[in-house]
């Protein structure tokens, strides 16, 4: 097995773990900015709806990247055009979600 494709799958496994503990409500000092904000900004969110949603969009993530490094970057045609929308897409869904759901009210 080639060696950067080894790494590819050491980082996935990293991935599927920091998923996991996010999906457990758990590692906010995971999430960049969040850790960094101030604890008046902090109590803005519900902290384990806002784990929740980046666990979910670092689980995506994942299996988008492991698709990826299965088909060892010679994807199919359909996955080639796919594949950067949907990481698009995540991306957004991460960003308004967390803005939307993960805000107390």
């Amino acid at each position: 097995m080639n060696e950067s494709i080894w790494i590819g799958w050491v980082v996935i496994v990293l991935l599927v773990v920091i998923s996991i503990v996010l999906l457990l409500g758990k590692g906010s000092f995971l999430i960049a900015g969040f850790n960094t904000a101030s604890d008046k900004e902090k109590s803005k969110f519900n902290v384990k709806r806002l784990c929740h949603v980046v666990g979910g969009g670092t689980g995506l993530f994942t299996i988008m990247l492991a698709i990826s490094l299965f088909y060892n970057g010679k994807l199919p045609i359909y996955l080639k055009w796919i594949m950067p929308w949907g990481y698009l897409m995540v991306l957004v869904a991460i960003v308004v979600l967390s803005n939307t759901i993960c805000k107390k009210k």
